[in-house]
């Protein structure tokens, strides 16, 4: 009786629901499973995904409260420790990509009247300014040239002319330029100063020596997406003892509900003595894919992992200079390792150059960005993508591309340097 009695009630909504008309067509765009181009993915990010990270997306879902995410959540934590070099309790990943590190960054850092010191010498920068001053951030750009990178003596000269500063900022990769922003003694002159340092690491961790306590960084956030070799969408995040003093002891709220740290830590279960707490569907597949991604990491060696990135970015810049290309950061000791910046020869234009790559090879070469738009190609050498065999198939690729186009000034590499390479 009771049987009927339900279905005879869904049946009822089952009529009720068909009684309501569609108003709205369809969209006329196919319903077959999707199919994705294989592609190398060696521009400035996303790089190409390591295959076990790819499988670890088809795993089932768990509940973002289940007792085995928070063991993988755990997991998440511990090896970001490692990859950071930190003991620091607040270190997590904030379920966005690298923008949303970037703004937890600052959003938990920063309040109305605060002074910033930005370090700007490519887009990331000008982009930290323009978030500083959205939280009432009092900005004062530190800037040299596109290409350039800060000394210990313009940090010091900064602060001192900025008493009373907050926070200064550095972007320890800057993509847009392709400088490395050295980080020796830097910590030190800001911790002098009273301030917090703060640092954007989205195409450094894991690639490039980085070592958060020793360097006395406060704040450091990253991307999953480039050297760790992981989809977008979970952004490691450090804050250390100072920085969440200033979280904690803030004369007004995190003006941001989603990125405030003091209610995701909770989540991530980084305050002592109290349970873990909703705050928001942690991002499941992306926590898995992260885990992945730390774990090879582990597995490798961090040592291992910086020596073999600088290994073939040097390989990539000696081929790119014997095939007769320059550089855009002349200095090779403050060259990003993970995204080169090529200038564009007089007379070349840099999009044929890319789209005959791509559709010829399925091989990413992206343009400049910023103050380099039109003027060099970025060339990303990040985890999957760190090894010979791809910096051999880039050099060819663009060799063949520049020969399309009938650069003059092109040098042929021989099939011995490029062999040379693969070995």
């Amino acid at each position: 009786m009771r049987v009927a009695i339900v279905a005879l009630w869904i049946g009822m909504h089952v009529r009720t629901a068909m009684t309501e008309k569609v108003t709205k067509s369809k969209p006329g765009i196919s319903t077959t499973p999707l199919d994705i181009p294989p592609r190398v993915l060696m521009g400035p990010g996303p790089s190409s995904a390591y295959p076990r990270i790819l499988s670890s997306s088809s795993l089932p879902l768990l509940g973002h409260m289940h007792p085995e995410f928070l063991t993988i959540m755990d997991d998440v934590q511990s090896w970001l420790k490692y990859s950071f070099q930190t003991d620091n309790k607040l270190t997590l990943a904030v379920s966005g990509s690298g923008h949303a590190a970037m703004e937890a960054a600052v959003a938990n850092t920063i309040e109305p009247g605060d002074i910033v010191i930005v370090g700007v010498n490519g887009i990331w920068g000008e982009r930290l300014v323009d978030m500083c001053e959205r939280y009432g951030a009092i900005v004062r750009p530190m800037r040299v040239k596109a290409g350039e990178v800060f000394s210990k003596l313009d940090v010091m000269a900064a602060l001192q002319a900025n008493p009373g500063t907050t926070a200064l900022i550095l972007v320890h990769g800057e993509s847009s330029t392709g400088t490395l922003q050295p980080l020796e003694g830097i910590g030190k002159i800001v911790r002098s100063h009273r301030a917090l340092f703060i640092l954007d690491a989205v195409c450094t961790l894991a690639c490039v020596p980085l070592n958060v306590d020793e360097q006395m960084i406060d704040v450091v956030y990253s991307g999953s997406q480039k050297c760790l070799g992981a989809m977008p969408g979970a952004s490691p995040l450090t804050m250390g003892p100072r920085a969440v003093a200033k979280l904690q002891h803030r004369k007004s709220k995190v003006r941001s509900y989603y990125l405030d740290m003091n209610l995701v830590g909770n989540y991530w279960g980084v305050n002592e003595g109290q349970p873990r707490a909703y705050h928001h569907t942690g991002l499941i597949t992306n926590v898995y894919a992260l885990r992945e991604a730390l774990a090879i990491v582990a597995n490798e060696g961090l040592e291992y992992a910086w020596n073999r990135h600088e290994m073939q970015a040097k390989a990539l810049w000696e081929g790119l200079q014997k095939m007769g290309l320059e550089l855009f950061v002349t200095d090779a000791k403050t060259r990003l390792p993970t995204v080169t910046t090529v200038k564009v020869p007089a007379g070349v234009d840099w999009k044929e150059v890319s789209t005959y790559v791509m559709e010829k090879y399925s091989l990413e070469i992206s343009g400049g960005l910023g103050p380099t738009a039109g003027q060099v190609w970025r060339i990303g050498i990040m985890g999957h993508n760190a090894r010979p065999g791809n910096v051999a198939m880039m050099l060819s690729a663009l060799e063949d591309a520049l020969k399309h186009v009938k650069w003059t000034g092109l040098k042929p590499l021989g099939k011995t340097v490029v062999e040379k390479i693969e070995l």
